[in-house]
């Protein structure tokens, strides 16, 4: 019981402390800066969309304000079979040269991005979401990591805050990732993109399959043909949190069944022969992430019975049960309370809450095929 619990413990903050730190160490050696340049290439903005009556109109405003140069900006709208005013709204835009592509049954957002890349004229692609809205020059700096030619695909950083503009629960965990992002950069390689803003060359868009996440697609394609995905601090996507607790552990449970789906799909990526220090990567950010509610199921369990025989193991037993209750706490009270105390502990337990459910499904053969955008608050 007290390997399990030691094993289990060291597993779990390897996870969230110990592979960021093994990055940091590795960046005194190993820096593989970026190098950005101002670059004007032909572009292509795919937005992908659902029955987005509500908010497509500000999305088209956010598109049409942006400081690209027209002549070199092809902008498609993709309409994954919605039934309300969406694809009314994006024709009235067409002066603007706003593209509608119509896409009658509904197959999911990767299907419509695939759709959109075959009618794509740009040597990049930038793909985003109606939730997402772009600072005016967030093209032309995503767009200039691609004047190094390592570099194959670029993820945004994501800026998430609640109604009242105030960072959330969520929002505390996203900027663990973004910083995350930055020290992979750093010494390597990202492991995934915001799947809501991230801009990739052409050539790697391929192979998108409606069971699989394109972004995390992406970013694979891209080590294959021998590039790499990098983070630009600079390129900000903008959203809001969830409207609602139910809808956003759903959609953790549907990116995790679907980033299963993508990564047992790719064990060759596991290869360390081939992909060397990507590999290690691959493991620690993704499988070793999505294995931690297996480890602190048994940590709790281990804890349980070796805290009735020893006193130091009770104490420790009790600082998790605190834990969790505060983590109960925060759900109870909704959007995770106020307090950082509260915030913390409960977005952990949602996360890996959504990730046990994630495993069960995918263990019992389920996959994501069909995406449904999350109402974000309005």
């Amino acid at each position: 019981m007290e390997i399990i619990f030691v094993v289990s413990i060291f597993c779990i903050f390897f996870a969230y402390c110990g592979y960021p730190f093994s990055l940091y160490l590795v960046g005194f050696v190993r820096n593989k800066k970026v190098g950005k340049a101002p670059l004007l290439p032909r572009l292509t903005l795919i937005v992908t969309v659902h029955n987005e009556e509500k908010r497509i109109r500000e999305k088209l405003d956010n598109t049409v304000a942006l400081d690209y140069p027209r002549e070199k900006l092809q902008i498609l709208i993709a309409s994954d079979g919605s039934t309300d005013r969406t694809n009314e709204i994006v024709r009235d835009y067409r002066e603007r040269e706003i593209e509608l592509i119509e896409i009658s049954e509904r197959k999911g957002k990767e299907n419509a991005q695939k759709e959109a890349v075959r009618r794509a004229h740009g040597e990049i692609v930038v793909f985003t979401d109606a939730a997402t809205m772009l600072d005016p020059g967030g093209l032309k700096e995503i767009v200039s990591n691609f004047a190094d030619p390592s570099v194959g695909c670029v993820s945004s950083e994501d800026r998430l805050v609640g109604k009242d503009g105030k960072p959330c629960g969520e929002g505390f965990y996203v900027r663990y990732e973004m910083w995350l992002r930055r020290l992979e950069s750093r010494v390597n390689s990202l492991v995934g993109l915001s799947g809501s803003f991230f801009a990739a060359r052409k050539e790697v868009c391929q192979d998108f399959s409606e069971e699989m996440q394109s972004d995390f697609r992406t970013l694979l394609t891209s080590i294959k043909l021998g590039f790499r995905g990098v983070s630009d601090p600079y390129a900000i996507g903008r959203y809001e949190d969830i409207a609602d607790e139910r809808s956003e552990f759903e959609r953790k449970v549907r990116t995790v069944l679907r980033g299963l789906t993508v990564f047992f799909r790719n064990l060759e990526f596991l290869n360390l022969a081939k992909y060397g220090f990507f590999s290690y990567q691959y493991l620690c950010h993704k499988l070793l992430r999505w294995l931690v509610p297996i480890f602190l199921f048994a940590a709790f369990v281990s804890n349980v019975i070796l805290g009735a025989k020893s006193f130091p193991y009770l104490i420790l037993f009790l600082g998790q049960m605190l834990f969790y209750f505060l983590a109960f706490w925060g759900r109870k009270r909704g959007n995770f309370s106020q307090r950082m105390l509260i915030k913390i502990p409960s977005y952990f337990f949602t996360v890996n809450a959504g990730t046990f459910v994630a495993w069960w499904r995918y263990l019992r053969g389920d996959r994501v095929v069909m995406w449904t955008p999350s109402q974000r608050k309005l």
